[in-house]
């Protein structure tokens, strides 16, 4: 049995349980992670040293970092990613970038415009940051204009769960946002999968 320890409010946890439901594997969850269970113990840091969330157990076998356990996953069930070498690393691509570029982005917006957290209040960081992020998703914009279905390509990847993740939070900031019709219409076909309508329907983005 799959094991998940993280809270659903968590974006890097609904990315891998939206990957297990696309897979129709069965798994359990534990929620961990502030403000339900504090990761920062002994028992969660010999899990994880870093204390983050999620973590996946499979019998003795333990993986943290999101992105990793999408791979591993796709990699375990031989779907989600694709065979062909250069479309593979196309898919591989857009998840770092998504971890690597987006993340960075949003971060200050986030904190101030979401989660409402102390000392994220500066009008002018919030703007820099909103602008830093719009500027990375008219990328996205661009890149799905291109392939006119899936962020990789043609075939629907693990990369996609995290970019359209990404999007439904994009989609929830209680702020001005430019347009980007090709965005706005890939969000919409990833909430008619039935595992993404899920994972992107929680109240906190």
């Amino acid at each position: 049995m799959l094991t998940v320890l993280g809270r659903v409010t968590s974006i890097n946890v609904r990315k891998v349980l939206w990957a297990l439901d696309e897979l129709a594997l069965r798994y359990e969850r534990e929620d961990w992670g502030l403000p339900l269970r504090d990761p920062q113990v002994p028992e969660f840091l010999a899990l994880n040293p870093n204390g983050q969330i999620p973590v996946l157990i499979e019998g003795e076998f333990v993986l943290w970092e999101s992105n990793a356990i999408l791979v591993y996953l796709a990699e375990r069930e031989g779907q989600l990613l694709p065979e062909q070498l250069e479309q593979r690393a196309r898919a591989l691509q857009w998840l770092g970038w998504q971890a690597s570029e987006l993340n960075g982005a949003w971060g200050y917006a986030v904190h101030a415009l979401i989660r409402k957290a102390p000392g994220y209040d500066d009008p002018s960081k919030i703007a820099e940051s909103l602008s830093r992020w719009g500027d990375k998703m008219a990328i996205l914009d661009a890149q799905l204009a291109s392939t006119g279905a899936f962020v990789g390509g043609d075939l629907f990847t693990v990369a996609d769960i995290a970019l359209a993740l990404s999007i439904h939070r994009w989609m929830s900031i209680p702020a001005e946002r430019p347009d980007f019709p090709a965005v706005r219409a890939y969000y919409e076909s990833m909430l008619m999968r039935e595992a993404g309508a899920r994972w992107m329907s929680r109240e906190t983005p």
